[in-house]
């Protein structure tokens, strides 16, 4: 039976030695880590684990206490001097791996997450956040609830026996929301060009960020688009609202979209919460490879901080300082290779620091690590144009990236390539 209890109760259940996960996303319990900032001593010992969504999660839970320790998989502005520091343990992961990491590798000892209201059946929902809870929830030894009565409650979304939950706060609450995308003209270009791959039809995954938003802003002259990703987003919601993506064309889960976890703003989560065509789906699904398989010309679409001339992305490091995580882009990625008619495309603007700096690159930076290998990588977009990688050389590949490099940048571009390439 669910115990109701105060959120500054939660650190009296809390012992040193524990592995305790903490929801990311909209499920982020703020109300229980606001308190727990608040009896920090209960917290010395903890491990915390948490997959956090940078810009929009902490995440840096070793602040709560000089001996407290975490566990990270993306770094936030909030947790990236601790992750720089060795204070918090990052661990690079794709998205499918972070879940069986937490399925299979670790104990987890109590999970901590924000639940909608629980109603009057012997079920409770993980409303508009089913990433990673599902696996987590099944596992722990002691489930602890922030039931927010503005959490929505979906129609089609993870359920679990409301026996398994075994301490309830409750809260009221805005629900975590994420900051809507700012789009300028180069974000506009990449997008269209972007647009121009995806045929009508198609099923796509897509992440967040003004690209992101800009590609989804560019197909409103699309028809029967699907939908089978690890979040969704604002623009989502409009090619939903307009008619341009129905799922009616989807080889699996026909009529229905397909994702983990709603983020953006308050009509977002009010639309993603009501819309019964919406199926919240755990992450072993939404980023299982072996799943996406099924999907035809699925079109997999993620924006990278830079690529070198083999092909290799890099969308988490700037100067060796971790600001990100590996994400869900690579199982994404490889599953767009397995799916009939499908592919994947990066998105990157072609230059940084107002035209300073190329993100094409001659070879990643010392201390920059490779998100996605080269033989991950398919179609590669700027504002330039854009160009499909697979299956060309060596020498091939560095050319059209090179055309499609900032003007000013192609001819060292291409001296640099040169230079590497005498033996």
């Amino acid at each position: 039976m669910t115990r109701w209890i105060d959120a500054d109760q939660v650190a009296a259940l809390l012992k040193p030695g524990m592995t305790v996960f903490i929801a990311g996303a909209t499920a982020e319990p703020r109300e229980i880590i606001a308190a727990l900032s608040r009896h920090g001593e209960a917290c010395a010992g903890v491990r915390f684990v948490s997959v956090c969504v940078p810009g929009m999660n902490g995440g840096n839970f070793t602040e709560l206490h000089d001996d407290a320790q975490a566990t990270a998989f993306f770094a936030t502005p909030e947790n990236r001097e601790g992750v720089a520091n060795g204070r918090i343990d990052f661990v690079p992961m794709n998205y499918r791996a972070i879940f069986d990491y937490l399925a299979q590798d670790v104990d987890i000892d109590t999970a901590i997450l924000q639940l909608p209201p629980l109603g009057d059946g012997d079920t409770f929902s993980l409303g508009i956040s089913a990433d990673f809870s599902p696996t987590v929830i099944q596992k722990a030894g002691m489930v602890i609830g922030e039931i927010n009565e503005r959490q929505p409650s979906p129609a089609d979304t993870q359920r679990f026996p409301v026996s398994g939950l075994h301490y309830a706060v409750a809260c009221e609450r805005p629900v975590p929301t994420f900051p809507p995308a700012q789009l300028d003209d180069t974000a506009r270009v990449i997008g269209g060009h972007v647009a121009d791959l995806v045929e009508d039809g198609s099923c796509i995954q897509i992440g967040i960020g003004s690209i992101p938003e800009a590609v989804l802003s560019a197909l409103h002259d699309n028809n029967d688009l699907g939908l089978h990703s690890g979040l969704i987003a604002g623009g989502v919601m409009n090619l939903v609202k307009n008619g341009n993506m129905t799922g009616h064309k989807k080889s699996i889960d026909t009529g229905t979209h397909v994702t983990g976890v709603a983020l953006g703003d308050d009509e977002l989560i009010d639309w993603a919460g009501s819309t019964p065509e919406i199926s919240f789906r755990p992450v072993s699904y939404t980023h299982d490879p072996g799943v996406i398989r099924q999907i035809d010309n699925f079109v997999s679409i993620n924006s990278a901080l830079e690529i070198d001339l083999f092909g290799q992305i890099n969308a988490e490091m700037i100067s060796a300082r971790q600001i990100s995580g590996p994400g869900g882009a690579v199982d994404m990625m490889r599953g767009a290779a397995l799916s009939r008619g499908g592919r994947s495309i990066v998105a990157l603007n072609a230059t940084a620091g107002g035209g300073r700096f190329s993100r094409i690159v001659a070879a990643l930076p010392p201390g920059n690590a490779a998100t996605a290998l080269r033989t991950d990588v398919d179609y590669v977009v700027t504002e330039y144009g854009a160009r499909r990688i697979r299956h060309l050389s060596v020498r091939d590949r560095a050319e059209a990236l090179i055309e499609i490099a900032a003007p000013e940048f192609r001819d060292q571009l291409r001296e640099d390539f040169r230079a590497q390439h005498i033996r």
